[in-house]
């Protein structure tokens, strides 16, 4: 079975709404979790306004503990996707570089902590799901 995480600052927003939609899209066929770089969340749930969009779009998600990366993560990952430049500069700052890394969208998806615009946020999200479930399925 291939597993996919997807990574981000903090784990609360981006990474938890990828990992929920690519379970959904996934329908469990791929090994999926999500993780952070920073340690600002750690044991924080996932962001009220990304649950909304979860349930606006019927994905299911369950209690949630923020977590950074580690080293068994990045060797236990097929694949480690990032959101942004910094996510993935951080990323190979932490493992190197590793074709294991890589960005969800060629553009950056940025951190609606930060925007507050969730909709974006999961529009493009769930776009780059769908490009990489294509990918995992091949």
């Amino acid at each position: 079975m291939k597993s996919v995480l997807f990574v981000c600052h903090g784990n609360i927003c981006r990474s938890t709404m990828a990992e929920y939609i690519f379970k959904y899209l996934m329908d469990n066929k791929v090994f999926v979790e999500s993780r952070a770089t920073s340690t600002d969340e750690i044991g924080n749930d996932i962001s009220p306004d990304t649950k909304e969009q979860l349930s606006l779009h019927n994905i299911p998600f369950a209690r949630h503990y923020a977590k950074q990366i580690t080293k068994e993560d990045f060797d236990k990952f097929d694949i480690i996707v990032g959101f942004d430049d910094a996510n993935i500069r951080n990323l190979n700052r932490m493992f190197g570089e590793s074709s294991k890394i890589r960005k969800l969208n060629i553009k950056d998806v940025d951190d609606p902590w930060y925007t507050r615009d969730f909709d974006k946020c999961y529009t493009e999200i769930y776009e780059g799901c769908l490009k990489l479930k294509k990918e995992v399925e091949d």
